[in-house]
């Protein structure tokens, strides 16, 4: 068994040589056997909602993991094809004992995995490290747990629905990516009365469009340019299994995820009082900051991670967090987890609440010259090598944020390297009050990674 699949937040890697039937069932067998020793003697029967995604390997994966759960003497209520968010409404809506969801998120075709949920609460850490020693030990629960089928889709549909309206119609561009949440998001949208234009809406594993990730341009050209040709209010994109979203405004610009969050922001600070906190992770601009705080909220940085995240805002009291990948968690009006097309929803509603273009409204967030998120190849086994190197270097000289990663402060400016909790990669971004700051930090770093063994940063252009 690959160790390297138990990560940070979830379980990930290759679907047909990481993820063989013997792990998946494991998995499937010490997940159950966590879920009955948390509840104790206080269930006769204990269930858990399962969901995949719509990849290739998902429904193979979905039958074992089942079948391991069953084994533990855990009882299982199958949801289908269903994104991610359908799957966290669904453990509340049926009080269930927890749930798993079959996915590989954003990642390439090939890869897939396991968002474990215990009761409403995500599974990371580590209580996934315990899981892992688990399976490996076969310290597992037995019995024989029933299998029922159950419609997650319409709950979920009237908590959107109920939560949602729109003041004027909106046109706007869908694009799905060939995601689990392409015909949910369609039928969501499509109840709010907007003039929907569609894309890649039907789901498909093979990914034939483009990769179902937001967070890379490539990905959304798609959307900007049908955005444009249509005159759209707004676009709309989702990751493969809508927990994230992507936001294109009426000029086809990116709204990229902190100034999306400092929109979201203003609307539920209003509705508060000063110092309420909202949480965003070490990628997001300086901007979101002075913001937020311009607003009368309290920003707190955080470790990137939706797990991470979700625990933070109980642990706060926030109710609002974002990513700059575009996890959105809203707990104003809402349950907290992060949701792309609730988010979406949301998004439609700001932009329909005022008659403007949603350009002007995107052009009052402050904007610093700032990189996209630049993401490097560097093997699991190096990459967080690499981040300590990082701090101690920068250390001597400059103020650096270790919370997640090295967030290291120049005069004007900041960079940041980390290890990617999900992929073997290095997650870089850099920011600066004018162009020639943003490129003398950027290259300041970059020439320290140049020298270092398995940071590929040759391709990294600023």
């Amino acid at each position: 068994m690959n160790t390297q699949i138990f990560r940070e937040y979830d379980i990930r890697g290759v679907a047909e040589t990481d993820l063989a039937d013997e792990v998946v069932f494991g998995i499937g067998r010490a997940f159950a056997s966590v879920v009955r020793e948390s509840a104790g003697t206080s269930h006769d029967r204990l269930r858990v909602v399962v969901g995949r995604d719509a990849r290739v390997s998902s429904p193979r994966l979905t039958d074992t993991l089942v079948q391991g759960i069953r084994a533990a003497g855990v009882d299982v209520a199958r949801c289908g094809l269903i994104p991610t968010p359908c799957l966290y409404h669904a453990i509340r809506d049926l009080d269930a004992a927890g749930g798993v969801m079959v996915t590989g998120s954003h990642n390439p075709a090939n890869m897939n995995g396991f968002k474990l949920c215990l009761g409403t609460a995500s599974i990371y850490g580590d209580a996934i490290q315990a899981l892992r020693r688990r399976i490996e030990t076969h310290e597992f629960t037995e019995g024989q747990g029933a299998v029922s089928t159950v419609d997650a889709e319409t709950p979920y549909l009237r908590a959107l629905t109920d939560r949602i309206q729109l003041r004027r119609p909106l046109r706007v561009v869908l694009d799905a990516g060939n995601g689990a949440g392409g015909p949910l998001a369609e039928r969501f949208f499509r109840a709010l009365g907007v003039d929907l234009i569609p894309l890649y809406c039907e789901p498909d594993g093979t990914f034939p469009n483009h990769p179902a990730d937001p967070t890379v341009l490539a990905n959304l050209q798609d959307l900007i340019d049908k955005v444009r040709e249509t005159g759209a209010d707004v676009g709309i994109g989702l990751d493969g299994d809508a927990d994230r979203v992507g936001v294109v405004d009426d000029r086809g610009r990116v709204v990229y995820g902190d100034r999306l969050l400092a929109l979201y922001a203003r609307e539920v600070l209003a509705k508060c009082e000063g110092g309420t906190p909202v949480i965003f992770e070490v990628k997001c601009s300086q901007a979101l900051i002075e913001d937020l705080e311009r607003h009368g909220g309290t920003p707190v940085m955080w470790k990137t991670g939706h797990s991470l995240i979700k625990s933070k805002m109980k642990e706060t009291g926030s109710l609002l967090a974002g990513e700059m990948s575009g996890h959105m968690f809203f707990a104003d009006e809402y349950f907290g987890y992060d949701d792309g097309i609730y988010a979406g929803g949301r998004t439609l509603r700001m932009i329909a609440l005022e008659d403007g273009p949603f350009s002007a409204k995107v052009d009052t967030v402050p904007e610093y010259p700032t990189t996209p998120e630049i993401r490097v190849p560097c093997a699991d086994d190096r990459k967080f090598d690499v981040v300590k190197e990082v701090l101690t270097h920068f250390r001597e000289r400059n103020e650096v944020n270790d919370i997640d990663g090295a967030r290291i402060a120049f005069d004007g400016g900041w960079g940041l390297v980390r290890a990617s909790n999900t992929q073997p990669v290095l997650v870089l971004r850099f920011e600066g009050r004018t162009p020639s700051v943003l490129k003398t930090i950027a290259e300041e770093v970059l020439d320290f990674l140049r020298n270092l063994p398995g940071a590929d940063v040759s391709e990294v252009r600023v």
